[in-house]
């Protein structure tokens, strides 16, 4: 996809969420990521779209925040309208959905996932503390075999999807990858479950502005905006389940 078809694709999807505005912005009373039922909100970024350049550009969270989550919480809302899963919390959807809901599927983990990840990014520099960076290299040798296995990861998924390190069902630190918008709380659908504390989007519409077709380029990137505070703090709550 180059970059004209790109902007297409990406203005198509903001028309599509921007079709009930009040639906996808409204955010009284709910929590956006994991204890709220639908309707489901866009949760605002935790900092300005500009905020992590040079490393992730001002055009890219654009569109990837406003467009493509907004058109994701649409699409979620309007596929749970119908159906019993609308009584969940986003959590509960993820861990009962199948793959003949699709529309759930698809646009429930398109909702989470990137509600996470854009926690999990920060314009200011943070680094592992001692107690995260023990737990890492226990589980993988070394911080740069980590840092190697996690990127492999990214680089590893064909087509769309996700590089994800989860607390497994057995406590213990794992890398990871699923396609599309799936993840590891969908527990009817993917081969190794847990809880995420770090993700990486390696969709196109993720970096393809200003790295075109060098996703490694933009894996490069990631990680000097990781926000290592987040991580370890999803990292305790996910030791305490």
């Amino acid at each position: 996809m180059h970059k004209r078809e790109f902007l297409k694709v990406a203005g198509l999807a903001g028309l599509a969420a921007m079709a009930d505005p009040k639906g996808l912005f409204a955010a009284e009373g709910h929590k956006t990521l994991l204890d709220g039922k639908a309707p489901f909100t866009l949760p605002p970024l935790p900092y300005a779209t500009g905020a992590l350049e040079p490393h992730i550009d001002k055009l890219t969270m654009e569109i990837h925040h406003d467009k493509h989550h907004g058109a994701y919480v649409k699409n979620l809302n309007d596929a749970l309208a119908n159906s019993p899963l609308g009584s969940l919390s986003l959590e509960q959807i993820l861990a009962r959905v199948t793959a003949k809901e699709a529309a759930i599927r698809n646009n429930g983990g398109g909702h989470y996932n990137h509600s996470l990840f854009w926690t999990l990014l920060s314009p200011q520099k943070t680094t592992p503390s001692a107690k995260l960076n023990k737990a890492i290299t226990t589980a993988f040798g070394s911080w740069d075999d980590f840092q190697k296995k996690f990127s492999d990861a990214a680089k590893g998924v064909f087509g769309s999807g996700w590089a994800w390190l989860i607390v497994g069902t057995d406590g213990k630190l794992a890398i990871t990858s699923t396609p599309n918008q799936d993840n590891p709380l969908m527990k009817e659908l993917v081969k190794e479950t847990g809880t995420p504390v770090l993700g990486l989007d390696v969709w196109e519409h993720a970096y393809y502005l200003k790295h075109q077709n060098k996703r490694p380029d933009y894996i490069a990137a990631f990680w000097n905006v990781v926000n290592w505070n987040e991580v370890e703090k999803r990292y305790d709550a996910a030791m305490k389940r």
